[in-house]
């Protein structure tokens, strides 16, 4: 429970922030999603884009240089996350430049920021991400105003009380919308039907029904007055996103100093304190620095570029992980032997083409992403996705030999059946052409052989059909899941 206390103060200067919101999309209806994206101003995002689009995109002259990027991963993991052409399997990025101005009014406050762009991400699996890139406007602002910023305007469905109020104004219409509302009903209708949704479940995220949150997960560059001190309540403030209460006072959700201390061992990357500090937690990566602003061309980069990819990447790995024990708990054993299958085949196409363990060649990357893999909680993710692997491996095994012996059960009969009569269950009557019309007058050995011959030529037709059936089965899924690994 937040508790009043006295917060201290601190000036943000410029502020970047990167809210990402993952969601569902029909693999099947692909090509018209992308041709929607194209149709409305987004362009096909290449790693050697020109720069003066890169300064477009990013504000503030930032430059992604797409040789860094390139060097940054590993080979096995750089062409899934830039393939060449959307044809190629991976990570397909779509971005607008939008540079639109707009307010945010929480309570009686109003908050001016841009919308500098959007990305629209179309990952494997059906998995999909709306990236949008915001910057505050009226800054300098105090830490406290910022953070109730990004809190109430990640919260797609303000289910929680300090997420609630929040109310976005079009100064041009005066029209308002909620959060919801202002991503699929203004800066991206045309999205709207190519998001997929549960049934059973209502809300955004109905659309991932495996998904825990409402809320968009948010990275943040924030710089500060040069030299400000940057204490640990405000880094685990800034972890935390602790802005202001329902009333407008400043808040921190924590007042033991050893366990501030003690989350922050969890979450906080020191490598360059006290100049700068990375904050991973649940809620959202953040960066924050006291060093001038012209000074840090070189890490907003790698904030935009190398630090972008790698939270998208391992952000994927939680959503896909979550996803699979998600869909192990809806199967119905006695029913679902084909989605079993299907199961297995996504858990190995996952596991083989896209989770690793290892995805950087850089120290600095390999600690970021050992941060995620922390925060994510994706080694135990994995571990029990590994172990439903073996389940249903175990399952189908079982269910195989189930099938297996009630069929050599089945053979075993017709076998001694069959040799009682030296394999010869023809009778005389059959012969005539009116031989079925004697059938009230055969004895018990002929109604035996009637009844297994016919029994037999049905077998032996249900086998055949249920053979060729489950062949154009498993080529369907594997079509199905080959087009979901795109």
């Amino acid at each position: 429970m937040p508790i009043q206390q006295n917060v201290e103060k601190l000036n943000i200067i410029r502020s970047h922030m990167s809210f990402l919101l993952p969601f569902g999309f029909d693999q099947l209806k692909r090509q018209e999603t992308i041709d929607s994206l194209e149709s409305n101003g987004y362009t096909y995002f290449h790693i050697d884009e020109d720069a003066d689009h890169e300064t477009e995109m990013y504000g503030y002259g930032i430059e992604v240089v797409g040789k860094e990027l390139e060097q940054y991963f590993y080979p096995y993991i750089e062409h899934k996350l830039f393939p060449g052409s959307p044809d190629k399997k991976g990570f397909h990025r779509y971005t607008s430049v939008i540079k639109i101005d707009h307010i945010m009014q929480i309570r009686d406050e109003r908050h001016e920021f841009q919308i500098r762009s959007i990305d629209v991400i179309l990952g494997p699996f059906g998995i999909a991400f709306l990236a949008l890139r915001v910057n505050m406007q009226d800054i300098p602002a105090d830490l406290s105003d910022v953070l109730d910023f990004i809190q109430h305007f990640r919260a797609i469905e303000p289910n929680l009380k300090e997420s609630k109020g929040a109310m976005i104004i079009i100064p041009e219409t005066r029209q308002t919308f909620t959060i919801r509302d202002y991503l699929f009903g203004y800066l991206c209708p045309f999205m709207e039907k190519a998001v997929l949704h549960d049934k059973k479940l209502k809300g955004h995220f109905g659309s991932l029904p495996y998904f825990e949150d409402e809320r968009m997960f948010v990275s943040s560059f924030l710089i500060a007055e040069t030299g400000a001190s940057i204490s640990e309540d405000q880094l685990y403030r800034i972890g935390n996103l602790n802005g202001r209460r329902p009333d407008g006072v400043p808040f921190i959700s924590a007042t033991n100093p050893d366990y501030i201390r003690r989350s922050l061992s969890h979450s906080l990357h020191d490598r360059w304190a006290p100049h700068m500090y990375m904050i991973a937690t649940e809620h959202g990566y953040s960066v924050v620095t006291n060093r001038p602003a012209d000074e840090l061309m070189n890490e907003l980069s790698q904030f935009m570029g190398t630090h972008y990819y790698n939270l998208l990447l391992h952000y994927f790995y939680k959503i896909m992980l979550l996803r699979v024990s998600f869909e192990y708990s809806e199967i119905d054993w006695k029913k679902d032997e084909y989605y079993v299958r299907s199961l297995i085949q996504l858990i190995s196409v996952f596991s083989s083409s896209y989770y690793f363990k290892e995805i950087s060649t850089r120290s600095e990357g390999k600690e970021l992403a050992e941060m995620f893999r922390k925060t994510f909680l994706i080694d135990p993710l994995f571990n029990e996705v590994s172990n439903t692997l073996q389940e249903l491996y175990k399952s189908q095994e079982n269910n195989q030999a189930g099938r297996l012996n009630m069929l050599l059960f089945v053979l075993t009969i017709f076998t001694v059946i069959s040799g009682i009569y030296g394999m010869n269950l023809v009778i005389p009557d059959w012969e005539a052409p009116s031989g079925w019309k004697e059938y009230p007058s055969y004895t018990v050995f002929e109604w035996i052989s009637l009844i297994t011959a016919v029994t037999g030529i049905g077998l032996s037709a249900y086998l055949i059909i249920s053979t060729f059936g489950k062949m154009y089965l498993r080529r369907r899924r594997r079509n199905k899941l080959d087009m979901l690994d795109q």
